[in-house]
């Protein structure tokens, strides 16, 4: 089959890649000239474990092609995802649709015989009503049919994801849209992929639904992490003992500093102004935007009270700041907050990510300073802060770390480390909702 993927950030660039290694022939536009040019070179716009090796075994296939163009890639479809960007728009958290619909009126004037218009965008309820209209508006005479078909990629893990899903949720009421998108992911029936197909305002809800049921599980582990430390429990216990009952499940349930990324914070957001319009307010979810907000600037004072409550002159090292690990990905990264309150609080920053340098520089303060490797980020300062549990950061020499730095204190936002561990090594140990033997 013929596919048009529209946008080639994380959603449009990847699904297209994994389509194309299906055998579908995919043309992925941009308007952005210089990103289609480097991905005519190979060079990938962002991070993403083996999308290089899979972007450039399609393109030499002879499947998978990049263009700015986007009239012979829609004229010749027989499907074309809008996978552009929803941001949270300012001022209200809605998601900012501006996107969506200029795509849908340039695809509109361009379709030619049947065409499937799927939205693969993370967009909210009722949106999918409104590119029909457009479309309507635009081309009263096309065929074309819109259907909702939400992604569902972890950052780190998203070409896995794409090609062994827990399910693919596809909206539409049309039994020759149905056909269609049978047949786009046909490849995928080999490892029993349910295809569970909805109306297209349902498809819409459900992934909505699905990242703030996440985001609250994140949001509920990291409230009991706090009462563990205040009643000294231990909360990878408490995540063990309830995951273990598969009623709750044990995913999403490692204490941390809290959620980011491109999903869950605007998703979160959104979902609660569409609940509040609706009349059907979502207090839960509220709640949860609410304490993952403040549970960033919360880390921050941890950092503060391992170093006697003055950072004030003190040098603090910070191994990790991408919002997860496997990703270059800095949107609403935690570590964003913690930076910004230790300056406020007159701390210098050094900081090391395997991946992520290049983006956090656009969004961190100059002040900052950027190591080479975690031991140069450790030289010197006064306590070591693990914000992002990279593989690179779970082995770490602390033998050659205490050498390193000025006083061997470590503040372990992930819990990579044992306590006892720490302890026997000589380490003046913090992390979250777990006991701490060193003080």
């Amino acid at each position: 089959m013929h596919v048009a993927m529209i946008g080639t950030g994380y959603v449009g660039l990847v699904s297209g890649a994994c389509f194309a290694d299906f055998g579908h022939t995919v043309v992925c536009v941009d308007k952005d000239e210089r990103k289609i040019q480097a991905l005519r070179q190979g060079i990938m716009p962002i991070y993403e474990p083996g999308l290089e090796d899979l972007v450039d075994r399609n393109v030499r296939q002879g499947r998978l092609s990049f263009s700015t163009e986007l009239s012979p890639a829609v004229e010749n479809a027989d499907a074309v995802f809008i996978a552009v960007g929803t941001p949270s728009r300012r001022g209200d958290g809605h998601a900012d649709l501006s996107y969506v619909y200029a795509a849908t009126r340039e695809i509109a004037a361009k379709c030619k015989g049947f065409t499937v218009v799927v939205t693969k965008s993370t967009v909210p309820v009722g949106t999918g009503d409104q590119v029909e209209s457009i479309s309507r508006e635009v081309a009263p005479d096309a065929e074309i049919s819109v259907v909702s078909n939400p992604e569902f990629l972890r950052e780190g893990a998203a070409i896995e994801d794409f090609k062994r899903p827990d399910r693919i949720v596809i909206g539409t009421d049309d039994e020759r849209a149905r056909a269609v998108m049978t047949e786009l992911y046909r490849p995928l029936f080999i490892n029993s992929s349910p295809l569970l197909f909805t109306s297209r305002r349902t498809s819409e809800l459900i992934k909505y639904a699905a990242n703030a049921f996440l985001a609250t599980k994140i949001t509920f582990i990291n409230e009991l992490a706090d009462l563990c430390e205040r009643v000294g429990a231990n909360v990878q216990d408490v995540s063990r003992g309830i995951g273990l009952d598969n009623r709750i499940g044990s995913k999403f349930l490692h204490a941390g500093p809290g959620y980011g990324g491109s999903c869950f914070p605007k998703d979160t957001l959104a979902l609660t102004r569409t609940a509040q319009e609706a009349g059907a307010p979502l207090r839960i979810v509220e709640t949860v935007v609410g304490v993952n907000d403040a549970r960033k600037t919360a880390m921050a004072r941890k950092v503060v009270n391992a170093l006697g409550g003055n950072v004030k002159g003190a040098t603090v090292a910070l191994l990790g700041l991408t919002f997860k690990p496997n990703t270059d990905d800095m949107r609403d990264a935690p570590s964003i907050a913690i930076v910004n309150s230790l300056l406020d609080k007159g701390a210098k920053i050094r900081a090391y990510d395997p991946e992520g340098v290049h983006e956090a520089r656009k969004v961190l303060p100059e002040e900052v300073f950027y190591a080479e490797n975690a031991y140069d980020c450790a030289k010197d300062a006064d306590v070591l802060v693990i914000v992002t549990e990279w593989d690179a950061f779970r082995a770490l020499d602390f033998g050659l770390l205490k050498t390193t730095l000025k006083q061997p204190i470590v503040v372990d936002l992930r819990n990579v480390y044992r306590p006892q561990d720490m302890e026997a090594l000589g380490f003046t140990y913090e992390s979250v909702g777990r006991p701490n033997l060193v003080h």
